[in-house]
């Protein structure tokens, strides 16, 4: 249900499911993700309960498309969702129910190259998101916090983001140096079993 809300407060202009795609992707793409197979679905419920309306339009290029725009119930029902307080639903990490199944596997070198990888999408990501930070500070003599009400809302958003981020790479940080000391104390531990087990040979 948080799409039916999200659509209908990005589509301040009209705008096709292709383009809600693009906008999704670019701003707050970094915390909600969908797919054109859930954008279009939802975009046709909403039409149908009144919340959005629908018009085709000539394409530039290619045949015509439907852009929807916001009604005023759409606009309402926005208003009564932001009104109702934080919203909160299960977040599934896939990632951390594998970290918790890792021992099957029985090789720690399994799991370092696990948060290997981990340390670098999230590198990635947050860096994705300070290179945005700092451009948009360089273009807008407003920024941070005399940029319009919209662009500041946005903001806060993408400091979550970047919090967010720099959170999960501390954890993949301590995660690696606590795997590492446990392969060392193993090797050391298989170490002086082997030289035991020499010693029984002499």
């Amino acid at each position: 249900m948080s799409l039916d809300y999200i659509l209908l407060g990005l589509l301040r202009e009209p705008a096709s499911g292709y383009d809600l795609k693009g906008i999704l992707g670019k701003g707050i793409g970094h915390f909600w993700a969908a797919e054109l197979s859930q954008i279009y679905p939802t975009l046709r419920r909403l039409e149908k309960q009144r919340f959005l309306k629908s018009r085709r339009i000539a394409s530039k290029r290619g045949p015509s498309r439907v852009v929807y725009e916001t009604t005023a119930a759409g606009h309402e029902e926005l208003a009564a969702w932001l009104q109702a307080g934080p919203q909160f639903q299960d977040m599934r990490h896939i990632f951390l129910a594998q970290i918790y199944l890792m021992d099957e596997l029985c090789d720690l070198k399994q799991t370092l190259q696990f948060f290997e990888n981990l340390r670098m999408r999230w590198a990635f990501r947050l860096e994705g998101l300070k290179c945005v930070e700092k451009e948009w500070a360089r273009r807008d003599p407003l920024f941070p916090d005399r940029l319009s009400s919209e662009s500041f809302h946005r903001h806060l958003t993408l400091r979550m983001g970047l919090h967010s981020y720099r959170g999960w790479l501390t954890w993949c940080e301590e995660s690696i140096r606590r795997i590492q000391a446990r392969m060392e104390q193993e090797a050391a531990t298989n170490a002086g079993a082997s030289r035991v087990g020499d010693d029984t040979f002499l």
